[in-house]
């Protein structure tokens, strides 16, 4: 281990309060999507770097394509610090949240720390690395005055506000426009695997459409919901067939479908005449995401077609494609990998992640990606997206060093 590496952890943990600080305040506005009023959230932050002395550029959005896309209202960020010519490297997190739901022992917006955990909805995923790659910056920044050879090149800091919903108003708007072209990117994830790849997923909706009657005499219309149900059967036993169809990426099993809403009816005394119901169908990265969708058009129509007076229409809501590892991203993988057994002392792998994320977008631009960032060994450990979410501070302050070093490596 250099010096140089040392003094980065050095300073790290001189200003861990700080950086614990920071996250509690970013934790403490709410980004619930829906309904994605998000823009407040991004002016806090940039009052909090500006504090660092770190220029947030705040790019709005235009509101009808917002509004179009369902969500209220979004602002991504860009600080960019250039030490040199050299290499543009972007850190990308999301700063945007499922709602809270029910259950909580600890307010979802408290920040509330107990027995050396952070507690609150995206204190895992991913505004825990707003603070990682924040504070990896700062450290960088007070390092490089003293290094006898100048660092070369750039860091951005993206914030964006739309994985939830795809992100293609967040990093796909922002690389669209032409704000930013990396020429690497680490985006937020766990500090106990370098991730080189992940799932795609298709998104639907699906609107059973039938004809109401009264209860008394369902004979006079067509029960759209009984007609769901053969669908939604014929779907689930997708599950069962999936089983079959292995990844070879680590990290990744098999394909798996979802419906995690459903909607309809009007009244109890009333047969109803319509039923909608959103699916999630995930992708292992060695299916073509074409194919998929065409089958379960199929799938939909043909449980239809055996339902008298029964119309269905059916319409995609997001098709994110798989993460592969594309070449040149083998520089960010072995920095990580070597500083993260370093600090943490052990062996950190790679794998595949079940997840979909943001990475794919800068991915499709010909970026060298990966993920990594604070969190716990799995997502199931942080509580993401259940009750009591948190964050072990210790995989805070260690995951910001490893990030650090990355970087020092990276731009010297």
């Amino acid at each position: 281990m250099t010096t140089r590496h040392n003094q980065l952890d050095d300073w790290i943990d001189a200003h861990f309060d700080e950086e614990v600080r920071y996250l509690q305040a970013l934790v403490q506005v709410p980004t619930d999507t829906p309904p994605g009023n998000n823009a407040p959230h991004a002016e806090r932050t940039a009052e909090l770097l500006a504090q660092f002395g770190l220029t947030a550029e705040k790019h709005a959005v235009p509101e009808p394509s917002v509004r179009d896309y369902g969500l209220t209202s979004l602002t991504n960020l860009i600080v960019r610090h250039r030490f040199g010519d050299g290499p543009t490297v972007a850190l990308n997190a999301h700063g945007d949240v499922v709602p809270p739901g029910e259950g909580w022992t600890h307010p979802p917006y408290g920040g509330e720390i107990e027995n050396g955990k952070l507690y609150g909805r995206a204190a895992a995923v991913s505004k825990s690395d707003f603070a990682t790659y924040t504070f990896a910056l700062r450290a960088l920044q007070a390092l490089a005055p003293a290094l006898s050879h100048p660092l070369k090149g750039t860091v951005e800091l993206h914030f964006t506000y739309d994985e939830e919903f795809g992100g293609e108003l967040g990093p796909g708007w922002l690389l669209d426009q032409g704000l930013t072209h990396p020429d690497y990117l680490i985006a937020a994830g766990f500090s106990y695997q370098v991730v080189t790849a992940h799932n795609g997923c298709l998104q639907m909706e699906v609107t059973v459409h039938g004809q109401m009657a009264h209860a008394a005499i369902p004979h006079t219309g067509v029960d759209a919901l009984q007609a769901a149900v053969k669908i939604l059967q014929a779907l689930y036993a997708q599950n069962t067939l999936y089983r079959s169809v292995t990844s070879q990426v680590p990290g990744i099993t098999h394909p798996y479908l979802n419906v995690g809403r459903i909607e309809g009816g009007t009244n109890t005394n009333v047969v109803p005449g319509k039923v909608s119901f959103k699916l999630d169908r995930r992708m292992i990265p060695e299916e073509d995401p074409t194919a998929v969708e065409a089958r379960i058009r199929q799938v939909i129509e043909d449980a239809a077609s055996a339902c008298p007076g029964i119309r269905v229409d059916i319409k995609r809501l997001l098709l994110a494609h798989a993460l592969k590892p594309l070449p040149g991203n083998g520089r960010l993988v072995e920095a990580l990998q070597r500083h993260g057994q370093i600090v943490f002392g052990e062996p950190i792998p790679t794998s595949g992640t079940p997840l979909y994320t943001d990475v794919r977008l800068y991915s499709a631009k010909g970026v060298p990606a990966v993920i990594y960032g604070a969190g716990p060994r799995t997502v199931l450990e942080s509580n993401a997206k259940r009750a009591d979410e948190h964050l072990a501070l210790e995989d805070l302050r260690r995951a910001t060093k490893v990030v650090a070093r990355t970087l020092l490596d990276l731009l010297s």
